[in-house]
């Protein structure tokens, strides 16, 4: 595998960066999730704004429908530039996700209405799968939609919704036919957050944050237009959907970042008359997770190869996103412990080292075991569709 960008490769990454130093304050680097208060919102869709104005918001999209017509490299190179930069990034599941499954699925009036809110930021979308009883084993949701007339009618409950709080849409997973096999009675819908029985109910995370959010659907009626393809055939739109959601960079370059930030603090830091960079065991634990994020990321290059030659990264998809997932616990839980017992304190401490952020992500990260697929389901369709091996 050659890895190497061609030069025009290369001055769009100029290009991207040259952006950020202009528009990006460092005050206002967040991570891509972290819009959990108001003020964080508002910095973000300022930030949005202004990629809106270069038409950046939706790299990877044809040029018809708003995106950038970006190649499958420009759109690595602005994940991994963007991550970095920790830049304010939301609505995430509208670029990434329904966007282009409304591309590939949707009909006419559905891009017409829908596609512009997203390449303009003026729409926030959240993700209506996962269900109390219905985590790994997705395609056994109970939410029921029943045809009324020209209306759906929505009942039941989603669980960790991410940003359900701050969108004004949700795409959902619903059963229409409860006697088909799990997987083919489920149906694809847009769902107006406005909607009369829709309540939202924000959870607090294990770092005592608001980010995800539990749904609850009581009689919600969404008009039949905002069926996505056919009826009960939503699982396989829906399994199309998480590929989009699986190939990204990001992981690596932001992990990159937060190892530079400790390495320069341990380099500063002082013990027993020397840096502790200078501790030969401290050293090789930070040598070693420079060596893992730089795996990860060649991970990341590999399914962009992939797909820059027209194939469709399943297993290797997988294999990055559990990769990252797990070096992301493995750099919080090192930094953690670098830090000693300030590694226990919050960014509220005047004692914290580093605004805290090493104690508060490797809480954070706990849940990057789970979203997005689970490391368990990873590891399974590695088995299966890379390795060839039988199913159960």
């Amino acid at each position: 595998m050659d890895f190497r960008f061609s030069e025009g490769e290369e001055g769009f990454r100029r290009e991207v960066r040259e952006f950020l130093d202009a528009e990006l304050a460092p005050e206002d680097e967040g991570e891509p999730f972290d819009i959990r208060t108001e003020e964080k919102l508002h910095t973000a869709n300022r930030f949005m704004k202004k990629l809106a104005g270069r038409g950046w918001i939706a790299m990877h999209w044809p040029k018809e429908y708003g995106g950038y017509g970006a190649s499958v490299m420009e759109q690595l190179i602005y994940n991994e530039e963007m991550a970095y930069r920790r830049a304010p990034l939301v609505n995430q599941s509208g670029t990434n996700m329904v966007g282009p499954t409304l591309i590939v699925y949707g009909s006419e009036e559905q891009k017409t209405r829908h596609l512009p809110g997203i390449t303009n930021a003026e729409v926030i979308w959240s993700q209506g799968y996962s269900e109390p009883q219905s985590g790994s084993d997705l395609a056994s949701l109970q939410t029921r939609a029943v045809r009324d007339g020209d209306d759906y009618v929505i009942n039941g409950q989603k669980i960790w919704t991410s940003n359900a709080h701050h969108s004004q849409w949700m795409f959902l997973l619903a059963r229409t036919d409860p006697e088909a096999p799990k997987h083919k009675g489920i149906s694809f819908f847009l769902l107006d957050m406005e909607s009369p029985g829709v309540e939202v109910r924000p959870l607090l995370n294990v770092a005592g944050q608001k980010g995800f959010n539990e749904v609850f659907f009581e009689n919600v009626r969404v008009p039949a237009e905002n069926l996505v393809g056919e009826e009960n055939r939503g699982w396989y739109i829906g399994a199309t959907l998480l590929d989009f959601e699986r190939s990204n960079v990001s992981g690596a370059a932001t992990a990159r970042r937060d190892l530079e930030e400790l390495v320069a603090y341990a380099a500063a830091e002082r013990r027993d008359g020397g840096s502790l960079l200078d501790a030969p065991q401290a050293r090789h634990q930070l040598a070693e997770m420079a060596i893992e994020i730089e795996v990860g990321r060649g991970m990341s290059y590999r399914v962009a190869s992939i797909q820059d030659k027209g194939g469709i990264p399943n297993h290797e998809a997988s294999m990055a996103k559990l990769f990252h997932s797990e070096v992301a616990q493995r750099l919080a839980n090192l930094g953690a412990r670098l830090l000693r017992l300030h590694g226990g304190l919050r960014e509220e401490s005047k004692h914290a080292r580093l605004a805290g952020k090493f104690t508060m992500e490797y809480m954070n990260t706990l849940g990057a075991a789970i979203a997005g697929g689970t490391s368990e389901i990873q590891r399974n369709v590695m088995a299966t569709r890379g390795l060839g091996l039988p199913r159960g």
